[in-house]
């Protein structure tokens, strides 16, 4: 796909690479949007006659001439594409460490000998023949040279006969268009997405924006900076890792889109003559690289606050992260507030705003209305405004816990981070899932009914699946509990072994407390009683996050076993008091 030049939408052009310096002082008819790469691919194969530097299957960065093998082009019986060799710089293949030349085609005789054709020629291979017939010469080689005409026909016809359809927007054609037209016709390869647009018009002004994201020559870009954030332990990639580059735009746009409505407000305008507030791909083909300087240091403080928020709320992993698309909305709020987000009060109100998207499954699609009504609403909430949307419509059914099977689940991810964040302490260990533990001891989400023991009771995986038969424990614990009845690994943490020492009854009942769950339930091995009481328990606990209702601790029947034990009431107190 081509875009001719000399319309609305500036483009710096970049020559193909490989192409000579002289091309950087032409002024180019068409720009190539889609196909860079396959033309790159083409030219410096078939047209450059210089060695292409190109990588392997292993990612390692070599150096080839290709060749095609004219005897397996012409056999019917072979693959083409086992016709096609790459060939080092040398032009010769050797074994056994090089000691053992396999094949030396380093001069054009030795390709004649070898019948090695290069693909250097394929344009314009009239001398090429002419060496090849004068080696092949004499009527004993009449059926090698016959067999080059085939080869000629067969194969090297087509790359001059073969026509690339081509699909070429005229200049007058808008960016936001191109972005359109694109996202219609390509259906793999390299996505054109509004960072590539968006690079290309910052290219223009003299803005490298590829090198502020990627990095280059040493300097290290966004990208890697938001990997490296938070990076614990042996873990490849921080939080921050799945962020985009085109989510560092939409919340640089949000910032700018606000400016303008605020710069349109105070010249009088009202009501629906106000520019919106947004972050969608339209807003960022409209974000000007002034903008982009002026709020890009700041945006970038938000996303690296949204880390630590993430952390201390215990989502570690991108794995577990509820919403990716919740990140933004979040690291312009955090940005846009600055060091307000370290008072208590405020980071209350914004932990009760994020649970709210969580719990409410509001960011799973069509997001971006709510994310730039969140960036206007949640700011004006923290001052004293009215609660954001987002808090005020979420709803949360006690029915939904049931269904939540899936780590697909946002809402599933939620609960496992909300139940360490309350202070959910190891069956084994009794400790809490600080970031330190949580990788050290390699915790995760697990059954508490295990799925062995659930099947030989012939329960439905539907059932015992749901969240509310799952909690968060170390990988150690996890195996100690085996496939048994909840009684009979209770038994045994509270005997121990070489290995572990016993837990003294009570304050075991201490940590299946702290994961809302109720001891005598779980000793009695009454599974439909204990998904009733847990899914009560768990509700409680959502509703205290989303701010619906009063956290009062873990449940505490009347009556029940654990009443007047000070060792698991000042356990609850202590976890109250940090909730408060």
């Amino acid at each position: 796909m081509t875009l001719r030049t000399g319309g609305p939408v500036s483009f710096k052009p970049r020559p193909i690479e490989g192409a000579p310096e002289e091309a950087k002082k032409e002024s180019p008819q068409s720009l190539i949007l889609d196909g860079q790469q396959r033309i790159t691919s083409l030219y410096q194969v078939a047209m450059r006659d210089h060695v292409v530097e190109t990588i392997t299957a292993k990612r390692k960065q070599v150096k080839r001439w290709f060749y095609l093998d004219i005897r397996k082009s012409l056999d019917y019986s072979i693959d083409r594409e086992e016709a096609i060799l790459g060939i080092p710089e040398s032009r010769t293949v050797t074994a056994d460490f090089g000691r053992e030349v396999v094949l030396d085609i380093s001069c054009p005789e030795k390709e004649y000998s070898e019948l090695m054709f290069p693909l250097s020629q394929v344009f314009d291979w009239d001398n090429w023949q002419d060496g090849f017939d004068s080696y092949w010469k004499g009527d004993q080689n009449a059926s090698v040279r016959e067999d080059f005409r085939k080869f000629k026909k067969q194969v090297l016809e087509n790359f001059k006969s073969y026509r690339v359809p081509v699909i070429a927007l005229d200049s007058g054609t808008s960016k936001e268009a191109v972005c359109v037209v694109f996202e219609k016709v390509n259906t793999g390869g390299k996505p054109l997405d509004a960072f590539e647009l968006v690079t290309a018009m910052y290219a223009a002004s003299g803005h490298r924006l590829r090198k502020d994201w990627y990095g280059e020559d040493g300097f290290k870009g966004r990208h890697r900076k938001f990997v490296e954030t938070l990076r614990v332990g042996d873990q490849e990639a921080g939080i921050l890792a799945g962020v985009a580059n085109t989510d560092f735009l939409q919340a640089i746009s949000l910032f700018y889109t606000r400016e303008r409505r605020q710069l349109a407000a105070a010249g009088g305008k009202q009501g629906k003559e106000l520019p919106a507030v947004k972050g969608n791909r339209q807003a960022l083909l409209n974000l000007p690289v002034e903008a982009y300087k002026q709020y890009e240091a700041q945006v970038e403080l938000g996303f690296l606050r949204a880390a630590k928020f993430l952390h201390m709320l215990h989502i570690y992993r991108i794995f577990d992260l509820p919403y990716q698309s919740q990140i933004v909305p979040l690291a312009a709020i955090l940005a846009d507030i600055g060091d307000a987000w370290e008072h208590e009060a405020n980071r209350a109100k914004l932990v009760r705003w994020y649970w709210n998207g969580v719990f409410g499954e509001l960011y799973g699609s069509a997001v971006e209305t709510r994310i730039a009504r969140d960036f206007v609403e949640v700011p004006d909430w923290l001052m004293g405004g009215p609660e954001p949307s987002t808090v005020s419509e979420t709803l949360f059914r006690a029915e939904r816990l049931k269904s939540m099977r899936m780590r697909l689940s946002a809402a599933y991810k939620g609960m496992n981070a909300l139940l360490m964040k309350h202070g959910a302490m190891d069956f084994r260990s009794g400790q809490t899932y600080d970031h330190t533990v949580f990788f050290d001891e390699n915790v995760d989400i697990h059954h508490i009914f295990p799925q062995d023991w659930c099947k030989r009771q012939h329960l439905k995986s539907a059932v015992y699946d749901s969240i509310i038969n799952k909690t968060p424990l170390s990988f150690r614990t996890n195996r100690i509990l085996g496939g048994v009845a909840p009684s009979q690994y209770l038994a045994k943490l509270e005997r121990g072994d070489v290995k572990t020492p016993p837990i003294e009854t009570k304050r075991l009942d201490t940590y299946l407390l702290s994961h809302q769950i109720a001891p005598e339930l779980l000793r009695s091995d009454d599974f439909a009683a204990f998904m009733e009481d847990r899914q009560r328990r768990l509700l409680l606990l959502i509703e205290h996050a989303t701010g619906k209702a009063p956290y009062q601790g873990p449940i505490q029947e009347e009556g029940s076993d654990f009443e007047g034990d000070e060792d698991a009431v000042e356990a609850n107190m202590t976890m109250t008091e940090k909730l408060d």
